[in-house]
C-alpha cells in the first residue's frame, strides 16, 4: 500500500540502550525532562495499544498552552512505539501518526523517527525543526542521565 500523506523521517544515535531510551518515551517523569516547556503535573502517558496520552506545553513568553495527545497504536517495548499526534481528542483516522523504531548498537541507540501526516524538512520553522529540536533536548537529556 503506497501512501501520498506527506512525511519525514529523523534519526538520531543517541546515547543508552534501548531500555533508557525507551523509558525517555514512556515514564511520564523521564518525558518531563526532555519535552519542551512542560510541566510534570501536565503529562498522563498509558503506555499500551489503545491507551491514551497527553501532555501541555506551555510558551514561557507568553503563557499559551499547546495540548498535545494521542492513542498508542502499537507497542512493542524496547523496539517500536507507534502513535497518533495532535489534539488528544482528534479522531484516529484523521491524525498524523509517529513511529518510533529502536535499534540497539552497543551501549547507544539508534532512533528512528517518522512522522506520517505532515511535511517537513530542515529549516522549515515549523513541525521538522520542532521536532529536531525536541529530539535534541532527549539526546541531551540521555546523555545527562547517563553520566549520573
Amino acid at each position: 500500500m503506497h501512501s501520498s500523506a506527506p512525511e519525514f523521517t529523523i534519526t538520531r544515535t543517541l546515547n543508552g540502550r534501548p531500555e533508557l531510551v525507551w523509558r525517555a518515551w514512556t515514564e511520564e517523569k523521564e518525558l518531563a525532562g526532555w519535552l519542551p516547556s512542560t510541566p510534570l503535573e501536565s503529562i498522563f502517558f498509558d503506555v499500551h495499544e489503545g491507551g491514551r496520552y497527553r501532555y501541555t506545553m506551555i510558551n514561557n513568553e507568553t503563557g499559551q498552552e499547546f495540548l498535545t495527545g494521542g492513542v498508542f497504536l502499537e507497542v512493542v517495548p524496547l523496539e517500536r512505539l507507534v502513535f497518533t499526534w495532535g489534539y488528544p481528542d482528534d479522531p484516529i483516522e484523521n491524525s498524523p501518526v509517529v513511529t518510533l523504531t529502536l535499534t540497539a548498537q552497543a551501549d547507544r541507540t539508534e532512533m528512528n523517527f517518522h512522522l506520517r501526516g505532515f511535511a517537513g524538512h530542515p529549516g522549515d520553522k515549523y513541525v521538522y525543526d520542532g521536532w529536531s529540536g525536541t529530539l535534541d533536548n532527549l539526546a541531551t537529556h540521555l546523555r545527562d542521565q547517563s553520566s549520573l
